[in-house]
């Protein structure tokens, strides 16, 4: 069953739908930080940040940030519309993947860093389902995709994909970690978030009827309406 992950306005249950908004964006950058502690290949824009990172004085969640704000500028002439979740991802994931990266040792042994891979993997595709469950609207990376596939008239995929392999090569020729994560990351990732998305997409709540209504009905007796009972 295909799921309806439109931005839904904030003012509809928003106790029920800021929660899950804020922890899957949380478990989104510590899954980062995780992949990037295997040292096996990370994400095409975790691979961006770590070739920056190399090159700049500023933490991986600050250079995040940063590229998520350039990536917004970008929105601009495509005339995309920021929402709260567009905001909350830039900021969340920059403080969740610092902790993350804090909290996670690195130089692990292969063992440990395949493990850290493949958790790293599916708490990725479960943390994308939780936060585009919510349904928030999109954060910035995948805002400028969807723009630019109006605006070019390209298929959404193949926009991704060019996005995708533009933001790796970059990362790799600064220096990024670039290997069989990144490859497993692409393959799996999709599989893994279509798996959960069904058990946190929100699902608007119908308005309340009290019942399919009669028409009225005609009097026998003298051919008048008569309110139905």
């Amino acid at each position: 069953m295909r799921q309806d992950i439109t931005y839904v306005p904030l003012g509809e249950r928003p106790l029920r739908r800021l929660p899950q908004l804020l922890l899957g964006l949380a478990l989104y950058g510590f899954s980062l930080a995780v992949l990037v502690r295997a040292a096996l290949g990370a994400t095409p824009w975790s691979v961006l940040c770590e070739g920056l990172e190399r090159h700049i004085a500023l933490s991986f969640g600050t250079i995040s940030a940063l590229v998520g704000v350039l990536v917004l500028l970008a929105w601009i002439p495509l005339k995309q519309r920021p929402t709260l979740g567009t905001f909350a991802n830039i900021a969340v994931l920059a403080v969740s993947s610092d902790l993350g990266l804090a909290l996670v040792p690195a130089h692990l042994g292969l063992p440990a860093r395949a493990g850290l891979l493949l958790g790293g993997v599916l708490l990725n595709g479960l943390a994308v389902a939780v936060y585009v469950g919510a349904r928030f609207g999109p954060g910035p990376r995948d805002g400028l995709m969807t723009g630019l596939s109006a605006v070019t008239g390209r298929s959404l995929r193949r926009i991704r994909t060019l996005i995708e392999v533009a933001v790796l090569g970059a990362g790799w020729l600064l220096g990024g970690t670039v290997g069989i994560g990144t490859v497993l990351y692409a393959l799996a990732v999709g599989p893994v978030t279509q798996f959960f998305l069904p058990r946190f997409a929100y699902v608007r709540i119908s308005p309340r009827t009290d019942g399919p209504q009669r028409p009225p009905q005609l009097s026998p007796a003298r051919g008048t309406r008569r309110p139905a009972a």
